[in-house]
């Protein structure tokens, strides 16, 4: 959401939809940005209360010698570093976010203080999977998506509040059929409300153009099942033609029986609350709100939040896809699809841009712990 482990959860969208499964600067991302592709469901999560301990630091580096060190914005990433790191509960890691938040309020900082700081503080001990070989980089933001206080024939889909008892409520179809006009804390066209509840959470907006924030409450236990696969196999999207965009204008075009009947297959359903919403980003499980491009989730049995880590990721092969993605990066969410060592879902903020562009995220990753020297 990120939220809680996602349970207010924002999603990957490279994955999720084919499996079960302003900011202080910019992590700079080389080539074409594309559209909108598939993504993970939000999934309720708890962290490990014992993640697997910090590695020995025998493969230390300098970040120095990182690849793209050179070509960094260390200045967005030291003002990313500051609003992130108080996530930290390492006692070394709290002193140096500690240093950094009393030279972020004591001083002006330049980009040369910022990487001589990164530098000085940090060592680099490279994250490995067991066998060796790359990980993987997805991405995904929070959505906004038009609503109605009242129901039409367009936004006929309500926006349903957590029940007694959600585990209860039944599959996908069953809550459909149920619910109650009087329910609803918004009404949402059905594909866009799909699309949200893979996300986890999102922002609003009304006729009357108020906006608010609807945040993940519940959900009805039920295991997430992707949609691209079958409507591939089913004939109704091409093989190579299930990105987010293609599988959204498919459910708006076929909306009624056909597109419910698709949206069916994934019996997971999640309710909502509303919030209003502040103009800034959603916090991530780690309590923080995200800065765009510079926060990842991860897999709290590898890592901790607050963690600064290095991302490398090159060739990616989705449609659209910017060529690389590498930069200083906050750990601070986690999402049930994020498993492993070297795994990490990229934040890219807010809004149609941001998710156009995080459907195009699933590039060969690697990582680098960063790991303070006192």
């Amino acid at each position: 959401m990120a939220v809680r482990g996602r349970s207010g959860a924002l999603a990957t969208l490279t994955a999720a939809l084919a499996v079960a499964a302003c900011s202080t600067g910019p992590m700079t991302p080389t080539g074409a940005t594309g559209t909108t592709g598939p993504q993970t469901g939000p999934i309720p999560y708890t962290p490990s209360p014992n993640p697997i301990p910090l590695p020995a630091p025998s493969d230390a580096l300098s970040p120095a010698v990182l690849p793209g060190w050179s070509q960094e914005d260390h200045l967005a990433a030291f003002r990313a570093y500051v609003d992130g790191c108080g996530a930290a509960r390492d006692e070394a890691a709290r002193r140096v976010c500690g240093r950094a938040k009393a030279m972020a309020t004591t001083m002006t900082i330049t980009p040369s203080q910022a990487r001589a700081f990164f530098e000085a503080s940090f060592s680099a001990i490279p994250a490995q999977t067991s066998d060796g070989r790359p990980g993987l980089l997805t991405s995904y933001f929070a959505p906004e998506y038009p609503a109605r206080r009242r129901p039409d024939a367009e936004f006929s889909a309500p926006v349903l509040p957590k029940p007694a008892n959600p585990r209860a409520a039944g599959d996908r179809a069953y809550i459909e059929s149920a619910a109650r006009p009087e329910q609803a804390l918004a009404w949402m066209r059905a594909e866009d409300l799909f699309f949200l509840q893979i996300q986890g959470s999102g922002y609003l907006t009304f006729e009357d153009g108020t906006r608010g924030r609807a945040a993940y409450a519940a959900d009805n236990g039920k295991p997430f099942v992707g949609i691209a696969r079958p409507m591939a196999q089913q004939g109704l999207l091409p093989q190579n033609g299930t990105s987010g965009d293609a599988i959204r204008d498919w459910l708006a075009s076929h909306r009624g029986y056909e597109a419910q009947a698709v949206m069916a297959l994934n019996p997971r359903y999640i309710f909502f609350r509303l919030d209003p919403d502040d103009d800034g980003h959603p916090a991530g499980a780690a309590g923080v709100p995200l800065t765009e491009r510079r926060a990842i989730a991860v897999d709290p049995a590898h890592w901790r939040y607050g963690e600064l880590v290095w991302l490398e990721a090159d060739g990616g092969n989705l449609r659209g896809a910017t060529a690389s993605y590498r930069g200083l990066a906050m750990a601070l969410d986690t999402g049930s699809a994020i498993r492993g060592p070297v795994r990490a879902d990229l934040y890219m903020g807010r809004g149609d841009r941001a998710g156009a562009e995080a459907g195009t995220v699933r590039h060969p990753l690697r990582m680098w712990r960063l790991v303070p020297r006192s």
